[in-house]
C-alpha cells in the first residue's frame, strides 16, 4: 500500500519535473487530503526541491550513472523522508518509495531503490562544494556573490533552505509580508486613479482599492484577470508590453512586472533547478517595454511604481537605468528582511 500523501506527493514532483509549479498542484490534487496527509504531502514535495542539490548528490555517491528520472524522484522522496524528516517510521519511507517505483513499472530498479534507502541514515555529511550544501545552483550562487558578496549571498540562499511563513494581509488575502510592502510606495490617496498593469492574482489591487484608489486592473491573460472577479474595479485584458488602449493618464501606475521570481525561491524552489541565463535577457526586453508604455500615460506629478519579487540586477537596476530621471530604490533581502526578496523602484513624474 501507498500513502495518499507519497502518492501525490510523487504524482507532484513528476509534474513539476515537466514544468508545473508545486503550489498550484498541490492546490489542486490535496483537496480531497485530511490536513495531515496534505501536509506530508507538501513537506515532501517542498522538501524535495529545496534540499535537491544535496539528495542528488547522496544518490549519486551510490549509482554509477544516473537512474530513469521517475527512480530519482522516488529516491529523492526516500532520502529526503529518512534524512530530514522527523517522526517518519524508516520501514515507510523505505516501503512505500520502493512500491512506487513498482507502481510505475519499474520493478527492475526496485532492488536498487531498496537497497540504497537502507543504507541512508542520517550521519553528517562533508558536501562536496558550497553550492551543494546550500542546495543552489552554482551559476546562480555565483551571480550573488559577485552582486551582493559572499557572505549575504550565503545567508540568501540558506533562507530558502526554510519553508516560507503564510501572512494574511488586512485585505484578507494570502500574501508574503514583502509583497504587503509594494503598494504604499504608490502613496495613494482617495479619488486617485491607478493604473495596475500586471494585476493578476489581484492582492496588490485589493490593497489600493482598500486605499480608495480607482483602479483599473490589467493582465495579459484572461483566466488570471477572471480570478478578480470579486474586486470592484474594471479589468482590461491587455499585453503591457504593446502600445496602451487608453485616452487619458493616470496618477499612479503600478508595474508588478513578470519576472524570474528568484525572490521567492522558498515559497517556489522549483524556479531555481529550471531558470537559465538566458531567461533573464528575455524577461529584462519584457521589463523595459512595460515601463517605456507605463511612462506615456503618468500624468504630471504623478507616480510610477516598478517592482518585482526578483534579485537579479538584469530585471531590477538595469531595467530602470533605461529611462532617466530620479528614481529611487529600495530592496528587501531574504534571511536579511522578513519574507519573499523585492525590488522596488519609484519614479515621481514632473
Amino acid at each position: 500500500m501507498i500513502s495518499p500523501a507519497r502518492q501525490i506527493a510523487f504524482d507532484v514532483l513528476r509534474k513539476v519535473q515537466q514544468g508545473g509549479y508545486a503550489s498550484d498542484l498541490l492546490l489542486q490534487r490535496s483537496a480531497p487530503l485530511d490536513s495531515r496527509d496534505a501536509g506530508l504531502a507538501s513537506e515532501i514535495v517542498f522538501g524535495c526541491l529545496r534540499y535537491q542539490a544535496q539528495l542528488d548528490y547522496l544518490i549519486a555517491r551510490r549509482v554509477p550513472r544516473p537512474p530513469d528520472p521517475e527512480v530519482q524522484i522516488a529516491l529523492r522522496m526516500g532520502i529526503y523522508q529518512l534524512r530530514y524528516l522527523d517522526r517518519i517510521p524508516p520501514h515507510a519511507a523505505v516501503g512505500e518509495s520502493v512500491e512506487l517505483v513498482k507502481r510505475i513499472h519499474k520493478a527492475s530498479a526496485a532492488g536498487l531503490v531498496n537497497a540504497i534507502l537502507r543504507k541512508t541514515d542520517r550521519t553528517p555529511v562533508p558536501w562536496p562544494d558550497r553550492a551543494t550544501d546550500l542546495s543552489m545552483p552554482a551559476w546562480l550562487l555565483e551571480r550573488w556573490d559577485r552582486h551582493f558578496g559572499k557572505q549575504k549571498a550565503t545567508r540568501i540562499a540558506a533562507a530558502f533552505l526554510q519553508p516560507a511563513e503564510t501572512h494574511i494581509a488586512n485585505t484578507g488575502r494570502i500574501q508574503d509580508i514583502g509583497a504587503q510592502s509594494i503598494v504604499p510606495f504608490l502613496d495613494l490617496h482617495p479619488g486617485q486613479t491607478l493604473l495596475d498593469l500586471c494585476a493578476a492574482p489581484g492582492n496588490k489591487t485589493a490593497q489600493a482599492i482598500q486605499c480608495g484608489a480607482r483602479v483599473v486592473a490589467c493582465d495579459i491573460h484572461l483566466h488570471r484577470l477572471t480570478q478578480m472577479r470579486d474586486l470592484n474595479c474594471p479589468l482590461v485584458v491587455l499585453d503591457g508590453t504593446q502600445p496602451l488602449p487608453f485616452r487619458s493618464k493616470f496618477d499612479r501606475i503600478l508595474i508588478d512586472a513578470p519576472c524570474s521570481g528568484t525572490g521567492t525561491l522558498g515559497r517556489n524552489p522549483e524556479i531555481k533547478w529550471r531558470l537559465q541565463p538566458s531567461d533573464l535577457i528575455d524577461l529584462h526586453a519584457k521589463q523595459v517595454a512595460l515601463v517605456r508604455q507605463a511612462l506615456d500615460h503618468l500624468c504630471p506629478g504623478g507616480r510610477l511604481v516598478y517592482s518585482t519579487c526578483s534579485l537579479e540586477k538584469e530585471e531590477n537596476e538595469q531595467v530602470i537605468q533605461a529611462f532617466p530621471g530620479a528614481w529611487q530604490t529600495t530592496e528587501r533581502l531574504p534571511g536579511l528582511n522578513p519574507g519573499d526578496g523585492f525590488f522596488v523602484a519609484t519614479f515621481a513624474a514632473s
